[in-house]
């Protein structure tokens, strides 16, 4: 019988298979853009580790792996922030992306204010494109990141109906 992906709260345990899980997925982005100098591959563990104790950071099991995360924190003016959604390549695909941003939409939507939702991908990014417009995310923006990538910021109204169920 096989296991299900289930989404949770992550804690300090979850720190190494993050930061393990963040660099393998963040390969296939550095290679679209030829630049191996991107934020998640350079990030060090003990960066991973204060994010997990400041943000709300969710990740997907299968069994005791951690094979997807997002992190999601509350921002000024109502704006919840998403960012390093990431999914194994193994299981990608399937549905759990989508899962994990629907979860960390509920998870911010609880804090008081939240108005919107922000999150950025890179301009070539074209799967994580569609996935957040199907979602329910619409262009609002364009910057350059500290690494030179061209990156779009989207946003949602939090009050927006999510695009996907979450399941356990």
């Amino acid at each position: 019988m096989g296991m299900s992906v289930t989404i949770s709260a992550a804690d300090a345990d979850d720190a190494e298979q993050i930061f393990r899980l963040q660099y393998l997925c963040f390969q296939s982005e550095a290679e679209l853009y030829g630049n191996y100098r991107i934020q998640p591959l350079v990030q060090s563990l003990d960066s991973v580790r204060a994010e997990l104790a400041s943000d709300c950071v969710l990740v997907a099991r299968l069994g005791d792996e951690v094979v997807g995360m997002v992190r999601g924190a509350a921002a000024e003016e109502g704006t919840g922030r998403i960012g390093k959604l990431c999914v194994h390549p193994r299981l990608q695909g399937h549905g759990l992306g989508a899962r994990l941003l629907n979860a960390v939409e509920d998870a911010l939507a609880g804090r008081s204010g939240t108005v919107k939702y922000q999150l950025f991908t890179g301009h070539r990014s074209e799967g994580n494109l569609r996935l957040y417009r199907r979602a329910g995310y619409v262009p609002v923006g364009d910057r350059t990141g500290e690494d030179g990538v061209r990156l779009i910021v989207l946003e949602k109204d939090a009050k927006e109906p999510g695009s996907y169920a979450v399941s356990a």
